[in-house]
C-alpha cells in the first residue's frame, strides 16, 4: 500500500535516508511506494538539538530508523544513555521498557513517538523544577 504524502512549500523529510525537500511554491504531493523510513520535518531531531537525554534517546532513535548501516553504532549508544538515564530516574522505567521492546522488534518510528513523550515528560520536570516555590505558591 502507498503512502501519500502532501509537503507544504520549503518543508523536508527524510526518505529512506535521504533529505527531501518540497521545493515548489505549492504544496507537493508524494507517493512513497516501497517499505522506508519516512520522518516528516516536524518529527526530525538535528543533533544540536539532542541536548538532554531524552532529546539524546529520539535522536539515536532516529538514527536506527534512518541509518541502519551504522545500527549497531547507534544501539550501543542508545543502551548506554538509557542506563544513565534510569541511574538517575528509575521510575522511568516502564517507559523505557516499552521503548525498548519496540527498538528490539525493529519498530523503530513506534519507539520514536514513545521517545516523544519521554521528552515531553523531561520538560514538564524540568519546568516544575524551575518553578520558584516562593512565587509558585501565590
Amino acid at each position: 500500500m502507498a503512502l501519500k504524502i502532501t509537503l507544504k512549500p520549503n518543508e523536508k523529510m527524510i526518505v529512506g535516508g535521504a533529505v527531501v525537500t518540497s521545493g515548489s511554491p505549492k504544496n507537493t504531493h508524494l507517493i512513497i511506494e516501497n517499505n522506508v523510513p519516512v520522518l516528516r520535518q516536524k518529527d526530525i531531531l538535528s543533533e544540536k538539538d539532542a541536548i538532554s537525554p531524552c532529546r539524546q534517546v529520539y535522536f539515536l532513535i532516529q538514527l536506527m530508523y534512518i541509518d541502519e548501516a551504522n545500527l549497531a553504532t547507534h544501539q550501543q549508544k542508545y543502551w548506554n544513555v538509557v542506563r544513565l538515564i534510569l541511574e538517575a530516574a528509575p521510575k522511568l522505567i516502564g517507559h523505557i521498557d516499552q521503548i525498548n521492546e519496540y527498538i528490539l522488534g525493529g519498530r523503530y518510528y513506534q519507539a520514536l513517538k514513545l521517545a516523544g513523550e519521554l521528552i515531553e515528560y523531561e520538560q514538564e520536570v524540568l519546568k516544575n523544577a524551575n518553578t520558584d516555590p516562593i512565587t509558585a505558591s501565590i
